[in-house]
């Protein structure tokens, strides 16, 4: 069990890596988001380790009840869980399109393009 342990630091540490590289190359990384980014990294391990647990163990999708019904298998559940979880903290790292829209990255200004003027602004400007 401690080579489980041991790879699934290991995994948390690699996309924690990739995680700080993703933020970095998108100008919105600091320094203080890494206890975030590392609960991001471990739910990740988390959901990769139970979707391959999921593909090994035949994909079933529901478990009887009791009663002779179905249900939702624990195990799907648990990968649900995890995926809303994951889409939480990948909004609040900005690492999707719809999260990094409403943020500004951290750019020097000659990084930035030049503002664009509409026509109507420069026919305004030109009045006065």
């Amino acid at each position: 069990m401690a080579k489980a342990g041991e790879k699934a630091l290991a995994d948390q540490q690699i996309v924690f890596e990739r995680t700080v590289r993703d933020m970095q190359s998108i100008g919105v990384y600091k320094a203080e988001y890494d206890p975030l980014i590392q609960m991001y990294a471990e739910l990740v391990v988390q959901y990769n380790t139970l979707s391959e647990r999921f593909r090994n163990g035949g994909m079933r999708y529901q478990t009887k009840t009791s009663d002779g019904g179905a249900k939702k298998a624990p195990l799907v559940a648990t990968l649900e869980a995890l995926r809303k979880d994951i889409l939480a903290y990948s909004d609040r790292l900005c690492l999707n399109p719809k999260s990094f829209g409403s943020v500004t990255p951290d750019r020097k200004v000659g990084d930035l393009p030049a503002p664009k003027t509409s026509k109507l602004t420069a026919a305004l400007s030109s009045f006065g």
